[in-house]
């Protein structure tokens, strides 16, 4: 499952407040606001600790949560290209 290695703004470059259920992230260095849903603040969080394809994500994201085999690796993918054309993560 090895693919396209990701990274993230470090946290100084974005503001994220929680707003029921969601998160309104602005992002400094576009001067973007985004409203965002689980798991794409996650996701961002994950990368956080170093740059990293969706298998390492994956790996990251279960040491927290709780996820399902097979559904997770579609998911995440699905976020990362979403996120990606928001300008939020970048390919290493």
């Amino acid at each position: 499952m090895a693919g396209a290695r990701y990274i993230a703004d470090p946290a100084e470059a974005v503001e994220t407040v929680a707003l029921d259920g969601l998160s309104l992230l602005f992002h400094a260095p576009s001067g973007s606001t985004h409203i965002l849903a689980a798991p794409a603040p996650e996701i961002i969080g994950a990368l956080r600790e170093g740059p990293a394809d969706a298998a390492e994500l994956i790996r990251r994201l279960r040491t927290r949560f709780d996820l399902a085999e097979g559904e997770a690796e579609d998911a995440i993918r699905a976020r990362l290209d979403e996120l990606e054309a928001a300008g939020l993560v970048r390919r290493a």
